[in-house]
């Protein structure tokens, strides 16, 4: 049994990680072997998320009030894992949940400061990151000037074998 002292000091820590993060994703990692959740921490770490297991009754009485709607079932052993990037936290878990099937389990999370179910979350998981989208925006760019670069080329040299 933890005392008093030690579940407050516990229920402010969760409270800032909660307040200074964009994006909080909240799972369920019930059989998830120490190896597994080693690599877990770490190839979060390299993405600049952080990943905290909590109990359920000390993470609720800090959600209440914390975000818009309701706060999503929360059944299993619970972990959050949080950023200040919107997009990190739920797309490092996702990536992680790909490679090793069946260990964890998106419960739903925070996300521009309403709590969203599983689905939702899962969508913002799904979104590429800035350096994909902004790859993809100069590719799109590039595309037409090519396409007039050479239809110059070709008039141009349409003209020089008219003469």
């Amino acid at each position: 049994m933890l005392q008093k002292s030690k579940k407050e000091e516990i229920m402010k820590s969760l409270e800032k990680a909660i307040k200074e993060s964009l994006s909080v994703v909240f799972v369920n990692f019930h059989g998830m072997k120490v190896s597994d959740e080693t690599v877990l921490r770490k190839e979060l770490r390299d993405q600049g998320v952080d990943y905290r297991v909590s109990r359920k009754t000390l993470l609720k009485r800090v959600l209440t009030k914390k975000a818009e709607g309701e706060i999503p079932l929360l059944s299993g052993e619970v972990a959050m894992a949080y950023s200040k990037d919107e997009v990190a936290s739920p797309r490092e878990i996702f990536n992680f949940q790909k490679t090793h099937k069946g260990i964890l389990n998106i419960l739903g999370g925070i996300f521009e400061g309403k709590f969203v179910g599983k689905e939702r979350m899962m969508e913002i998981a799904t979104i590429p990151s800035r350096e994909v989208l902004l790859s993809k925006i100069a590719f799109l760019l590039k595309s037409p000037m090519q396409r007039l670069a050479i239809a110059v080329n070709e008039v141009a040299k349409g003209k020089g074998a008219s003469n």
